[in-house]
C-alpha cells in the first residue's frame, strides 16, 4: 500500500497541540478555555510564531465549527421559544442594528468620512459574536434566562441582517447589484425559512422516528449530521449565512422527541471544530501592528464597547424590559462578531475599508475585535452582577418589574426527583409506585416504542444514552435525589454510574444486576445499592417451596430476612445502611434528605464539619454520619470526616448542587463514548 501524504498534517498537529497546551494552562489558571484558543491562534498565527500558514484550511475548519455551534444552539431551542421572542427579534434587533449603523456613520461623518464608508463601518460594528456569546451562555446554562433569550433574539436578527449587509456592500462601493437580484435573494431566504418550518413540523420528526426504530446509533448520527449540513448548505445556496442555516437546522431537530440524543451525538464534533474557529480568529491578529499602535487599538475597542452597550440597552428597553436585564444584555453583546470578519473581507474586495483608513483601518478593526473577543468571557460572567449593581443605583420607580423570569424546562419543574434509567418491566413497576406516591421522576430510555408509549401515558421521558452527560443533564441530574438503573446491559451500567456520580456526587444510585459477581463492579463504579436478580430469584423460589409445605408466613419472612442478610452481607454496612435510612423516608418530609458518600481524594475528606461549613455556606444540615458499622447522630463541629463515611444531610436540591465540588473527585471525570 502506498502512503498518501497530507501536506497540511503538520499544521493540523501544531494547531491542536498548541491549542491543548494553552487551553490546559488557562484551565489551571481558571480562565475560560475559549480565551486559550484565541491566544493559541495569536501564538501560531503568521504575525507571531508563524507555525500555521495555511489560512484556507483553518478557515474551512472554522466554518464547520460555526455551523456545529449554531446547530447545537438551535437544538436546545424550539419553534415555540422562537415564537415567544419574535417581537424581541424584530423590534429589539432592529433598534440595536439600525442605531449602531446610524451612530457610527454620524460620528465618522463629523470627522469628514464619506457617508457610504460610515454606513459600511457601522455594519461592521453592529454585529456581535453569535458563536461566542451563545456558546458561553450555553456553558453557563443561561440560554433560557431572560437576558439569554433577549441576547439570542438580537443575535438572530443580526444574522438575518448580514444578508442585507452583504448585498449592500456593492451599493456602497459603487458597483451596485440590481434591485431584481436583491429581491430574488430575499425571496429565496423567505422560502428557505418557510421550508424549514414545514420540515420541523411534518417531515424531520417522522424521518428521525424511522431511523430510531432501526436501533443503529451510527445511522442516527449520520442522519443528524446530514440534516445539519444539508440545511446549512441550502441556506448558503440562497444567499443566507451558513450560521443562520445551521441554527434553523437545529430548530428542525428540536421539534422531534429525540433532540437530546441528537445533541449528545453532535457535541464531540462541535467541541473539536469550535476550538478551531476561535483559533482562526486569534490568527487574524497582527501582533506587530498592535505593538506599534496600542493607543489607536484600545481607543477603538473602548468606543465599540460604549456604542454597543448603548444601542443594545436602547433595543432591550424598547421591549419594556427592566434596566437590569437591559444592562446585562448590553454588556454581553459589547464586542464585534465573527461575521464582521466576513463582511470586512467582502468590503475589502469591493474597495471599502473601516473608517476609510485603508490597511491601517482594517488592522485596527481586526486588533480591536480580537481584544474584545478575548474580554467577552469576563463580560458574560460579570454582566449580571454589574447590571444588578447598576440597577440598585436607580430610583425605585425605575426598577419595577425587575424580577425577571424563571427559566422553564421542557420536562417541567424538577427537584429532588428520581431518574429512572430503563422502561422495562422493573422500570414500569417502579414508575407505578412513584406515581402513586406523587414522587417526581424522569425516565431515560432508548427504545422508540417505549418512548411512544410514555408520551401517550404522559410520562416525562428523555430519549438518549444515559451514559452521556448531556442526556443526564436533560433529565436534571444536578437536582435529582435518586438514580435507579434498571437496564439489562451490564456493559453500559458502569458507564452510567460513573457519569452520574461525577455530575452529581450527592446523588444516590441504585442499580440492578443479573449476577452476584457483577455487584462489585457496579459498586466500584459508584453505585450505593446494588440489587442482584440472581439472589432475588433464589429468595422467591425459597419462599414458594416453604409455602408449599404450609410453613407459616411469618416464619418464611424470617428465613427470607436471614438469607438476604447473609448474601447481601458484602454490600451491607456503611455503604447501604446509610442510604436505606434515606430510602425509608421517601415521603413529603423525607424528599430533601440524602446520604452522601465521602470518597478517597474528595475535598471533604480529612476536614472537620466546621471547616466544611455546610450549614453556614451551603444551607445543609448533617443529621448523622454512618461510619463502618456505627451511626453517629448529630455530630459536633469538630467531627472530622473520613473517606468511607456517609453523611446523612437535609437541604434543598439547589444547595446540594452548589456543594457538589466538595464531594467530587477530579480524577473521576468519565470519558464520553
Amino acid at each position: 500500500m502506498i502512503a498518501v501524504g497530507l501536506p497540511f498534517l503538520g499544521e493540523l498537529v501544531v494547531l491542536f497541540v498548541v491549542s491543548v497546551a494553552i487551553a490546559y494552562a488557562c484551565y489551571r489558571l481558571r480562565i475560560v478555555p475559549i480565551v486559550g484558543f484565541l491566544l493559541a491562534g495569536v501564538a501560531i498565527g503568521p504575525s507571531a510564531l508563524g507555525l500555521v500558514r495555511n489560512g484556507a484550511l483553518v478557515d474551512m475548519l472554522a466554518e464547520i465549527g460555526v455551523i456545529l455551534l449554531l446547530f447545537t444552539i438551535g437544538v436546545e431551542f424550539s419553534l415555540q421559544k422562537l415564537a415567544r421572542i419574535g417581537r424581541a427579534i424584530f423590534v429589539g434587533g432592529t433598534i440595536q442594528v439600525v442605531t449602531s449603523v446610524v451612530l457610527v456613520a454620524a460620528i465618522l461623518g463629523v470627522l469628514g468620512v464619506d457617508w457610504k464608508v460610515g454606513v459600511y463601518t457601522g455594519c461592521l460594528v453592529a454585529l456581535s459574536s453569535t458563536a461566542l456569546v451563545l456558546g458561553l451562555l450555553a456553558e453557563r446554562d443561561e440560554t433560557d434566562s431572560p437576558a439569554g433569550r433577549i441576547s439570542l433574539a438580537i443575535l438572530i436578527f443580526q444574522d438575518l441582517a448580514i444578508v442585507l449587509m452583504v448585498l449592500l456592500v456593492p451599493v456602497l462601493a459603487g458597483t451596485a447589484t440590481s434591485v431584481p437580484e436583491v429581491l430574488t435573494i430575499l425571496a429565496k431566504a423567505t422560502g428557505l425559512i418557510a421550508a424549514v418550518l414545514l420540515l420541523a413540523r411534518r417531515i424531520v420528526p417522522w424521518i428521525l422516528e424511522q431511523v430510531v426504530r432501526t436501533r443503529r446509533q451510527e445511522l442516527f448520527l449520520l442522519s443528524v449530521v446530514a440534516i445539519c449540513f444539508g440545511t446549512a448548505g441550502a441556506s448558503a445556496a440562497v444567499g443566507v449565512s451558513l450560521a443562520l442555516g445551521a441554527f434553523l437546522a437545529g430548530l428542525v431537530v428540536s421539534e422531534s422527541h429525540y433532540s437530546d440524543q441528537a445533541l449528545g451525538e453532535i457535541l464531540p464534533l462541535k467541541t473539536i471544530f469550535n476550538a478551531v474557529f476561535f483559533v482562526s480568529v486569534g490568527m487574524l491578529l497582527d501582533v506587530r501592528f498592535l505593538a506599534a499602535n496600542p493607543t489607536l487599538v484600545f481607543a477603538a475597542a473602548a468606543a465599540v464597547v460604549a456604542l454597543k452597550v448603548l444601542t443594545s440597552v436602547l433595543g432591550v428597553a424598547a421591549l419594556g424590559y427592566p434596566p437590569r436585564i437591559s444592562a446585562a444584555v448590553g454588556i454581553m453583546l459589547a464586542q464585534v462578531g465573527e461575521f464582521s470578519f466576513v463582511l470586512e473581507r467582502a468590503g475589502r474586495a469591493a474597495g471599502l475599508s473601516p473608517a476609510g483608513m485603508g490597511e491601517a483601518g482594517a488592522q485596527t478593526f481586526i486588533a480591536a475585535s480580537v481584544l474584545l473577543l478575548l474580554l467577552t468571557p469576563w463580560q458574560v460572567q460579570g454582566a449580571a452582577p454589574i447590571a444588578n449593581r447598576l440597577g440598585r443605583l436607580l430610583p425605585a420607580r425605575l426598577r419595577r418589574g425587575d424580577d425577571g423570569e424563571t427559566p422553564t424546562s421542557k420536562y417541567g419543574p424538577r427537584e429532588d426527583h428520581v431518574i429512572v434509567v430503563g422502561y422495562g418491566p422493573a422500570g414500569r413497576r417502579l414508575i407505578q409506585v412513584l406515581r402513586e406516591r406523587s414522587i417526581p421522576f424522569v425516565v431515560i430510555e432508548m427504545n422508540p416504542v417505549s418512548m411512544a408509549e410514555m408520551r401517550r401515558d404522559g410520562i416525562p421521558a428523555v430519549f438518549g444514552d444515559a451514559s452521556r452527560s448531556i442526556i443526564l443533564e436533560s433529565a436534571g441530574v444536578h437536582e435529582a435525589k435518586l438514580c435507579v438503573i434498571v437496564v439489562n446491559d451490564p456493559g453500559i451500567s458502569p458507564r452510567i454510574i460513573r457519569q452520574a456520580r461525577f455530575q452529581n456526587p450527592t446523588l444516590q444510585i441504585i442499580a440492578r444486576t443479573r449476577r452476584l459477581h457483577e455487584m462489585e463492579i457496579l459498586q466500584a463504579a459508584g453505585a450505593d445499592i446494588v440489587v442482584p436478580e440472581e439472589m432475588e430469584t433464589t429468595v422467591r423460589i425459597f419462599s414458594h417451596v416453604l409455602g408449599a409445605y404450609l410453613i407459616p408466613p411469618d416464619e418464611i419472612d424470617r428465613h427470607v430476612r436471614l438469607i438476604r442478610s447473609d448474601d447481601y452481607g458484602v454490600m451491607r454496612g456503611s455503604i447501604q445502611e446509610a442510604h436505606l435510612m434515606v430510602l425509608q423516608g421517601l415521603d413529603e418530609d423525607g424528599m430533601h434528605t440524602r446520604a452522601v458518600a465521602i470518597r478517597d481524594a474528595a475535598p471533604a475528606a480529612g476536614r472537620t464539619l466546621s471547616e466544611l461549613a455546610l450549614r453556614r455556606t451551603h444551607g445543609l444540615s448533617v443529621l448523622a454520619v454512618r461510619r463502618r458499622d456505627r451511626t453517629i447522630a448529630n455530630p459536633a463541629g469538630d467531627f472530622t470526616v473520613e473517606a468511607g463515611d456517609r453523611l446523612v444531610m437535609v437541604g434543598t436540591a439547589d444547595r446540594f448542587a452548589a456543594c457538589a465540588d466538595l464531594f467530587r473527585r477530579p480524577v473521576d471525570r468519565p470519558a464520553e463514548t
